[in-house]
């Protein structure tokens, strides 16, 4: 099939639910994409950042390959090798969280930790912050604040509230004896890049302690090195009661984790379940992810390239520019315009890049991405963000 035919196959029988893009891509190879003509692209989204590790890692293929020689499914009823290999490595990433919930997804994680909260607490209240995205289904839309991704599908979960990022007063006003937990990106991405500082989430371990919630660190977006560390959290030095994490966990498959830490209770068989959960071909996978990831020091990689790319735009001279702003190589470029037109000047311009919200240019590159195409990025950026662009859509 030609590219025209692709998407045309996709357009009839697509569910809607996606804005598609002229652009058929059908290879990948580190931080670069191929579209249908062999036409390379800089990836710097990593499909919302999943691809942390690049795109067709030999390691990871490897291990999907002998895996799906091997055994494909298993559910987690039945030990398996595997299964037991990747528990007992993606455990020992933080210190006090010895227990693992392997799941599909992050709004998975992120459903699991929420019911786990629940249950562990016997209270029902979730304290969650305003431009926070934790995924679609239900409890995790409902932590969600972002009025477009709510409308349409209420009434959602009751108990949840939303208060003011980095604010420490209005947290400590909204944690209360009747609170389950409080969940928190350490870096909101979807909401705008905005990075969390050491003392909100100090505070927010404090208050928690105080007053007997859970706190939940979200680090889907976050996670396996994307900010300079393995967790975000570990920035800041405190240890999160549960912590939700997916997209790039097992190189590219589909998988989501919540590690558990000793405050939660009740977990007896029945509670929760996930058929695919565990799964030997996503835990081989994630193995060999994560060892890649140790071995390349893709966290110290992420912070030597982050800060020399945050350095790079600070430097272009564009009065459309209102901040740079990140950690790691997790990025956002906020304009005084709507982002869509430069997005798409971008794409022309053979980047991808994101958005976040209307007025933040969202760069995820693969933590493999090098100084070569770093520089080769700045430089089209600069070329771009100089421009006034038509803020129509």
């Amino acid at each position: 099939m030609n590219a025209q035919e692709i998407i045309d196959i996709e357009c009839k029988h697509t569910s809607g639910a996606y804005a598609k893009q002229p652009l058929v891509i059908v290879r990948g190879q580190g931080a670069s994409l191929f579209d249908a003509d062999g036409v390379e692209y800089l990836d710097c989204s990593s499909g919302h950042g999943v691809a942390n590790l690049g795109h067709a890692h030999p390691k990871v293929a490897e291990a999907i390959y002998k895996q799906a020689s091997t055994l494909i499914t298993l559910f987690e009823t039945f030990p398996n090798d595997k299964r037991a290999e990747l528990m007992q490595k993606i455990t020992s990433l933080v210190d006090g969280l010895d227990r693992v919930f392997l799941c599909n997804s992050g709004t998975e994680a992120v459903e699991a930790a929420l019911k786990f909260s629940r249950i562990s607490t016997g209270r029902k209240n979730v304290v969650a912050a305003m431009r926070a995205f934790h995924g679609r289904t239900f409890g995790s839309l409902s932590a969600t604040f972002n009025k477009k991704y709510r409308d349409g599908f209420e009434p959602l979960v009751p108990g949840f509230s939303h208060v003011a990022y980095n604010n420490i007063e209005a947290l400590d006003k909204a944690v209360t004896d009747e609170s389950a937990a409080v969940i928190l990106e350490v870096v909101q991405g979807e909401g705008g890049v905005y990075p969390a500082n050491a003392e909100y989430i100090q505070a927010a371990r404090r208050t928690c302690d105080e007053r007997g919630a859970l706190l939940i660190v979200d680090e889907i977006q976050t996670g396996f090195g994307r900010t300079g560390k393995m967790f975000a959290i570990q920035h800041f030095g405190v240890m999160p009661d549960l912590l939700t994490c997916a997209k790039s966990l097992a190189g590219g498959l589909p998988m989501g984790a919540v590690l558990i830490g000793k405050k939660i209770k009740n977990l007896t068989p029945g509670v929760h379940g996930s058929t695919f959960g565990g799964n030997p071909l996503a835990c081989a996978a994630a193995v060999a992810a994560l060892t890649a990831i140790e071995e390349e020091d893709l966290p110290g990689q992420a912070a030597a390239k982050g800060k020399y790319l945050m350095d790079k735009l600070k430097q272009i001279q564009s009065p459309y520019i209102r901040e740079v702003r990140g950690m790691g190589l997790m990025v956002g470029i906020e304009m005084k315009q709507k982002v869509v037109p430069y997005i798409r000047e971008l794409q022309d311009l053979h980047i991808i890049a994101l958005n976040a919200g209307m007025t933040v240019i969202r760069l995820l590159p693969p933590l493999v991405i090098t100084y070569k195409q770093l520089d080769h990025l700045v430089d089209v950026l600069a070329e771009v963000l100089t421009q006034k662009m038509d803020d129509g859509e």
